[in-house]
């Protein structure tokens, strides 16, 4: 994954942290979570996608021109580590602890014992690489998530004049079974610091 800036230094390894690097590929992370409290829950799912020390600001849903889109971290590593000691590398959107990540998610909790949650993004892209759309929708089937999925990008490529790729999308699920769960999906754009 290659990045460029938004604003700041041209070098990755000039600019300081939360300069606002936007990536090339967007990675789709999904991750459940316990927790004592559905808020504790909600926050593990951040964390063990390595979003946990990240304030949170939900974009619209528009993947940008020439932005590839894939399931996951290219090395399988977490989404933005927390402060990079060395030089950064170019493939690593990074920032600080409280810096705000730009980006679109799904969630769902319960804390009903024997419940389960859903949550799930989908994207569908124009064939010419010239931008696309994510949907975000969660609920208690993952057949009732990948129908709201498909169905809404559905409506939204039909009246586009442009041809779209197949949708695709990423689902994580969970049953409650005593203490709350979170079920996330979250897409990162880029971090700011303040």
């Amino acid at each position: 994954m290659s990045a460029e800036l938004v604003d700041g230094p041209r070098t990755p390894a000039a600019r300081p942290p939360g300069a606002g690097l936007v990536p090339h590929r967007l990675p789709v992370l999904g991750a459940t979570a316990t927790a004592r409290t559905g808020l504790a829950a909600f926050h593990r799912a951040l964390t063990a996608v390595g979003l946990g020390h990240y304030n949170l600001v939900r974009l619209s849903s528009v993947i940008p021109p020439g932005t590839a889109v894939g399931v996951g971290r290219v090395d399988q590593g977490p989404a933005l580590p927390a402060r990079w000691r060395d030089a950064r590398p170019d493939d690593v959107v990074d920032g600080h602890h409280g810096d705000r990540v730009y980006c679109v998610y799904a969630e769902h909790g319960t804390d009903v014992p024997g419940e389960q949650v859903w949550a799930g993004v989908g994207w569908a892209q124009r064939v010419d690489g010239q931008g696309g759309f994510f949907v975000e929708h969660h609920g208690p089937t993952p057949e009732a998530v990948t129908t709201d999925i498909r169905t809404s990008l559905e409506d939204m490529t039909t009246d586009e004049v442009a041809e779209f790729a197949p949708p695709e999308w990423v689902l994580e699920g969970v049953v409650c079974e005593g203490d709350p769960v979170c079920a996330l999906v979250v897409v990162p754009y880029a971090v700011v610091g303040w």
